[in-house]
């Protein structure tokens, strides 16, 4: 069954923009090869973080947003759990809303 996720990630700011598009297509190219589908791609761009991570004050924000199974989630935390590039990431789950079932009126 396929189960909708959302991954957002954020990239060290110091990288040129070549070196996000690389980064972003190594990691699409990871998850197609995992069986992921209809993957969406957004560049949210260089932004001030919260709090300093990893001596960085900022970062690029990359969301990517796709459909498969829970075993394409590993092996993309794992590249990014590796990578120099990646200072944080965050996978979730997004909840689907199931068609409402029609509501009846009974009458007694």
């Amino acid at each position: 069954m396929s189960t909708v996720y959302e991954t957002m990630y954020i990239l060290r700011p110091d990288l040129n923009d070549e070196q996000v598009d690389q980064a972003i297509a190594k990691y699409q190219t990871l998850i197609q090869e995992q069986g992921a589908e209809n993957i969406e791609i957004q560049n949210r761009g260089k932004r001030r973080l919260a709090y300093e991570i990893k001596k960085q004050r900022d970062g690029i924000y990359i969301q990517m947003n796709y459909t498969g199974t829970g075993t394409i989630v590993a092996p993309l935390e794992r590249a990014m759990r590796l990578s120099e590039e990646v200072i944080r990431y965050l996978t979730i789950k997004q909840e689907v809303a199931a068609p409402a079932a029609e509501k009846v009126a009974v009458t007694a």
